[in-house]
């Protein structure tokens, strides 16, 4: 999802060049890439960055609400950045640099690259100026299409479609986060404006699809973009087990809160009533309760728990999904039980493709089908924690800073968001994250 300290790995693929990238390390297949449509998809990309901030002015680009999320203008700065550093300093030998100091004030967290500021003090940026931010940007795009005009070699261009594909990650962030600022504002001002178009919709009963147990393959499959922690693909053997058909609803989990969920200690796993007593948490992160009843915050604003009570609940943490299905009799599926209920699942609902800023409550659902709103609606906890498949190796020096280092302690989701870029979305990725954080979009499904 996408600068994330715990994001989605390393691209990969059979046949291996490597090269350092900023916030993700990539290994990829040397393959003939069309200029002209890596020209066109390179500008498509960095045109809806700048569409996705029209509705901000420049105070909204400044804040940094929690120290997990960026502001704003940071993101628009560090996805240049990126193109800058990897690809222009070292294929355009007639390329010059916008502002030396960008090489380090725009830095994610890679120390063999250059120094970086403290990432919680990214808000305190208020030089460079916006205006200056735009024409680096400019700057940037100008010289990237003149070298792929000019003729850039592989590597070059294996390295800019990396930067797209960061880039659509931190379009995901750029949303998840404005959604915290906005959130923290005492106005709490609408990112789009409109309710969903589903609200008062019933969500479908909810029941449990079957699956066999054995062994299955897991891992990416084909050809096409992949990350490394996706890979090897490889067996793994699954007991038979059954995965709800849709996810958790608002409504569900407030019967949750009124039984006493977050008052009662023995739902929870020790270090998640840990968390609970420490933060003070009494429901989902963006929850209001009022005499009125409970609202919701969205980037539409705020939404009626009496609406919206179909629509899944989002932005839990992993102790949240866990005490809830705990509370419900079931479990959270393991990631690969996850992936194997999704392969071959239809991919909707996503950002690019629906423009939806707000996970679709699921209102009818087929059981032939399979489990329904698997991909583009809320992230969903696995119970697995993120390690290496069997035969993974992190990449040697600063190629493995970013990926094998985060192997503990975190939490795989499965899904995607109705902001994640559509692209990005397949059975096989994987996102990772702290089991306490609630920043994102990221929900419940239950198994058994």
């Amino acid at each position: 999802m996408y600068d994330i300290h715990v994001g989605r790995g390393v691209a990969a693929s059979d046949e291996l060049n490597s090269s350092q990238t900023g916030d993700w390390t990539m290994r990829t297949v040397t393959l003939p890439v069309p200029a002209a449509n890596l020209a066109a998809r390179f500008r498509t990309i960095r045109q809806h960055t700048l569409k996705l901030v029209e509705p901000l002015t420049p105070e909204d680009m400044m804040v940094q609400s929690t120290p997990e999320a960026s502001p704003a203008k940071w993101h628009l700065a560090h996805t240049a950045w990126f193109f800058d550093s990897f690809i222009l300093r070292e294929f355009q030998p007639s390329y010059r640099p916008f502002d030396a100091d960008f090489a380090w004030l725009f830095n994610s967290y890679y120390r063999s690259f250059a120094a970086f500021p403290e990432k919680r003090l990214r808000s305190s940026f208020s030089r460079p100026p916006l205006e200056a931010i735009l024409r680096y940007r400019a700057h940037v795009d100008a010289a990237i299409e003149q070298l792929i005009e000019g003729g850039a070699p592989p590597e070059a261009l294996t390295r800019i479609e990396l930067g797209l594909n960061h880039e659509e990650q931190h379009q995901e962030l750029l949303l998840t986060d404005i959604l915290h600022a906005f959130y923290t504002n005492p106005l709490r001002p609408a990112y789009q404006s409109g309710a969903p178009e589903d609200g008062h919709a019933e969500a479908a009963p909810l029941t449990f699809l079957s699956f066999a147990g054995g062994i299955h393959e897991t891992g990416h499959t084909g050809a096409g973009f992949c990350f490394d922690n996706e890979l090897p693909r490889h067996r793994v053997w699954l007991e038979p087990f059954a995965i709800a058909s849709r996810l958790v609803t608002c409504g569900e989990y407030a019967e949750f809160i009124a039984d006493g969920g977050y008052r009662r200690p023995e739902l929870w796993l020790s270090a998640g009533w840990d968390t609970v007593e420490r933060e003070g948490w009494t429901a989902p992160l963006y929850w209001t309760h009022s005499e009125c009843g409970w609202t919701f915050f969205t980037l539409c604003g705020e939404q009626l728990m009496a609406r919206m009570a179909a629509a899944p609940v989002s932005h839990v943490s992993y102790y949240e999904a866990d005490a809830y299905a705990r509370w419900a009799g079931k479990r959270l599926a393991t990631e690969f039980e996850w992936e194997v209920a999704a392969e071959g699942r239809p991919i909707e609902g996503n950002l690019l493709e629906s423009g939806r800023l707000v996970p679709f409550p699921a209102t009818a659902l087929v059981r032939d089908q399979g489990p329904a709103q698997q991909f583009g609606d809320c992230w969903e906890w696995t119970a697995s924690a993120y390690l290496g498949y069997p035969g993974f190796r992190a990449l040697p020096g600063s190629l493995g800073e970013y990926n094998g280092k985060f192997m503990s302690g975190l939490m795989v989701l499965r899904g995607g968001s109705c902001v994640s870029p559509a692209a990005h979305i397949r059975a096989s990725y994987r996102n990772f994250f702290a089991p306490e954080t609630r920043w994102q979009l990221s929900g419940i499904r239950l198994a058994e």
